[in-house]
């Protein structure tokens, strides 16, 4: 079984960087399309962010293009999502997820594995 272990989450101001660490065990890492989400209190689950195992594809939800950075390090078995210029709306809890799928798909309901999130919270 595939374990996702999320980092890097916290409470910054407007404007500011956090750099979000999905750590990847029990698994080969190398097979597996990982993807962020995030839900805010009393909204639905979105899609973030997603990086492919096979090289160069990824994708971006159109809310965070320019600001959002994805990038995976298959020796340390790690996928980084770094946000510029936080905005109070991307206040939510950050979750990774992992597929088998080669597409860096948006759909949560391609992804099989899921850790327990991590809690940003953009606030004065």
């Amino acid at each position: 079984q595939v374990q996702l272990v999320e980092s890097g989450g916290g409470t910054v101001q407007p404007g500011a960087s956090l750099k979000l660490t999905c750590e990847f065990s029990k698994g080969a890492f190398d097979s597996y399309t990982i993807g962020w989400f995030r839900q805010a209190p009393g909204k639905e689950r979105e899609f973030v962010a997603a990086i492919s195992w096979f090289p160069g594809r990824h994708s971006y939800a159109d809310f965070v293009k320019g600001r959002v950075t994805i990038s995976r390090d298959n020796a340390r078995n790690t996928v980084n999502l770094r946000m510029n210029g936080l905005k109070d709306d991307d206040t939510a809890v950050y979750f990774c997820a992992a597929t088998k799928r080669v597409a860096a798909t948006e759909s949560d309901q391609h992804y099989t594995d899921w850790g327990r999130g991590t809690q940003v919270t953009v606030s004065l």
